[in-house]
């Protein structure tokens, strides 16, 4: 999430538990704000998560999986290119998983018959890893992102 994201959900958070502090002044404890902002940080950390994962024989993007077999080209992308893609270059089928705070993407072209998407693009803040990771001849390894 981006910095104005945790401001905006805590500051939410805190005004919603002093709210029900109003009506229940049993519950005027400062240990209340701590539970309440902890699990608040909590779930924004989780909103803020995607898992990618490059494994032996997948791509995996949070629960979506792309076998490696279908990979047909990578390519880095730098914050330009993402906007470009996501713009007027962008093809209606593409599966697209980004998140706007993130700056780098990765373009996943795909060679599969039997699939109309064209290419995956996927957000990611280590654009070059991610794509070394897919291009790389020993896929034995789980890399995680």
């Amino acid at each position: 999430m981006p910095w104005w994201g945790w401001l905006g959900g805590l500051a939410v958070t805190a005004a919603l538990t002093a709210e029900l502090t109003i009506g229940a002044p049993a519950l005027r404890l400062p240990a209340l704000y701590a539970v309440t902002l902890a699990l608040a940080a909590a779930g924004l950390w989780a909103l803020g998560r995607i898992r990618i994962a490059v494994t032996g024989e997948d791509l995996i993007v949070d629960d979506a999986r792309l076998p490696l077999r279908f990979v047909a080209g990578v390519q880095p992308l730098d914050a330009k290119a993402r906007r470009e893609l996501l713009g007027t270059d962008a093809h209606p089928l593409a599966f697209v998983v980004q998140r706007p705070w993130v700056r780098g993407a990765v373009r996943v072209d795909l060679d599969d018959p039997a699939d109309p998407t064209p290419y995956w693009l996927i957000s990611t803040r280590r654009p070059t890893e991610l794509a070394a990771a897919l291009t790389a001849s020993g896929r034995d390894r789980e890399e995680l992102w």
